[in-house]
């Protein structure tokens, strides 16, 4: 179990760099929002995994990690979601060469 505890937490903290750099390094607003979301849902439930193992069996912090990966799960998609919606909304448009444009 602490083998693969410490595979999920190093996974995690992997994915969580590599978001990071991601979203610094990509050219535009939809490639970056990209970046972060997923790095808000695939490495928090990495790192939720590895701590749920490297804990004893105890059920009041399992159910509280349980609960910390629903509602990360439940949020995190819909406020990408709205964040993109609304970046449609106020003119920002991704264009096929990866740039984003303003409308006039």
């Amino acid at each position: 179990m602490e083998i693969l505890s410490a595979i999920c937490l190093g996974l995690g903290a992997f994915l969580v760099l590599s978001g990071g750099v991601g979203v610094l390094r990509f050219p535009d607003f939809f490639a970056r929002m990209h970046a972060a979301s997923i790095t808000d849902t695939l490495a928090a439930s990495l790192i939720l995994l590895g701590l749920a193992l490297q804990i004893e069996p105890n059920l009041l912090v399992h159910s509280k990690l349980l609960f910390i990966f629903l509602f990360l799960m439940i949020t995190s998609p819909t406020a990408a979601h709205a964040l993109a919606k609304s970046a449609l909304h106020g003119g920002l448009n991704p264009n096929a060469d990866g740039s984003t444009k303003d409308q006039q």
